[in-house]
């Protein structure tokens, strides 16, 4: 038999398997380095949406001016860029989640009393933080009636996915419509606006809702008008009740956001919701803030600044905690990355978790002020069980919404919802500066 011819040899360049991986090593970091050097993002990967909405779901006058005075922002790159999975698939593990996951087993207290979150002392609230028996019950606010209609409080309660909550109080920000939403996402997503007579007539003035109907609508969001007469003087004590109690007014709603009412929304909440809680199993997502590390830094700020008028009352609760065991933020702490967060957008998974977490942060909110970043470290650190926080990059927050200012009072400043300021907007307080003696 003959001899069989034998195949030519590859060529030299193939026959290097290193060579082989490192070039397709090489083109892939490249494809990525360009993707996102490009990107308009490039801290957010978004698939496109296969139908999104093309049409403005409403529109303002002009008078209006919902896009006036956004502030810059410098931050263009992230280390740690946030990937979204389809949005078809999104839409439906979101649904999945929402109709199989179990409601929370947190009791609340009940009662009545003369302030909406009960007035507990320093040591009354925190002997809650150790909460490892499931029948004993939570204060959680809710100690006098939340003034809604009776229409409101039924869409709400039949919310039974994923809810959207902003507020407005004192006419202190427009509303502004979210971005970006998916074809599917007003059908699985409710929107609701709490606000107050002052800022419920301020729309009113400029024609956005009837005066005559029962359900005040304004593109995506439900306005709910609050009467806060016999609620808390200060307008943004007020809007706390909706900021850390979603899980009580929306009982049956498996997720919320949160959204400053300073913010425009631009990605679609279901994207987010599934990326920033479900894919990290984590109980909550919260970014961090872009200066701050520490607490006492936060502290010293709002002083500083005056975002507070009772300084003396910031000194308390920093020494109050710091007595009962609050430490500076270090390496320790990881994977917790910071102890001072931008609040201005949450998103939590109504759990056992994150619904005593919101409580917990409430009752210090009503016990010394509504500067919620200022307890937020005190409460993650000390309460059992932990909840699992996703502290995401503020470059991460920077792409998914956009900040604008507040509104401009006609002399050229803003209005402040700072306590001192009533929501009929009657009379401010004087700032109560800190005494120097030690206690």
């Amino acid at each position: 038999m003959g001899k069989a011819t034998s195949s030519p040899p590859p060529p030299l360049f193939f026959q290097s398997k290193l060579l082989c991986f490192s070039l397709l090593y090489l083109s892939t970091s490249l494809f990525f380095s360009l993707y996102v050097s490009l990107s308009k993002t490039k801290c957010l990967f978004v698939p496109s949406l296969s139908r999104p909405l093309s049409i403005p779901p409403f529109s303002y006058p002009s008078s209006y001016g919902q896009h006036k005075y956004a502030i810059p922002t410098l931050r263009s790159a992230c280390s740690s860029p946030v990937f979204f999975s389809d949005y078809g698939t999104v839409v439906k593990e979101i649904r999945y989640l929402s109709e199989t996951s179990s409601s929370s087993v947190l009791r609340y207290f009940e009662g009545k009393s003369e302030k909406f979150g009960g007035n507990f002392s320093a040591h009354e609230r925190f002997s809650y933080f150790d909460h490892q028996n499931d029948t004993t019950r939570v204060p959680c606010g809710f100690f006098k009636d939340f003034p809604i209609s009776d229409s409101d409080r039924m869409a709400m309660e039949n919310c039974r996915g994923v809810v959207v909550v902003s507020a407005i109080f004192n006419d202190h920000d427009k509303i502004r419509q979210p971005r970006g939403l998916g074809p599917e996402t007003i059908k699985n997503v409710c929107f609701h606006m709490f606000v107050d007579n002052v800022t419920l007539n301020g729309l009113k003035n400029h024609n956005l809702v009837s005066e005559n109907s029962s359900e005040l609508l304004m593109g995506a969001w439900r306005i709910v008008a609050v009467k806060t007469d016999d609620l808390y003087d200060n307008p943004a004590m007020n809007g706390v009740i909706p900021k850390y109690l979603a899980h009580r007014l929306f009982p049956n709603a498996k997720f919320s956001i949160w959204i400053d009412a300073k913010l425009q929304l631009r990605v679609d909440p279901l994207l987010l919701i599934h990326a920033l809680v479900v894919s990290q199993k984590a109980d909550m997502a919260i970014s961090n803030h872009p200066f701050y590390v520490h607490t006492m830094e936060e502290a010293m700020a709002t002083a500083r600044w005056k975002k507070w008028w009772d300084v003396e009352g910031l000194k308390r609760q920093m020494e109050t905690y710091c007595e009962y065991g609050l430490q500076p933020w270090n390496p320790n702490k990881l994977p917790y990355t910071s102890d001072v967060p931008d609040s201005a957008l949450i998103l939590r998974k109504h759990d056992m978790e994150s619904n005593l977490f919101s409580c917990l942060l409430f009752n210090e909110l009503e016990g010394f002020n509504p500067r919620d970043q200022l307890a937020f470290a005190y409460v993650r650190d000390h309460m059992r069980p932990k909840p699992k926080v996703n502290m995401f990059e503020v470059e991460v927050f920077e792409r998914i919404a956009v900040e604008y200012r507040h509104n401009l009072k006609p002399g050229g400043g803003t209005t402040t919802p700072i306590v001192g300021i009533r929501s009929n907007g009657s009379h401010t307080r004087r700032t109560k500066w800190a005494s120097t003696d030690s206690r």
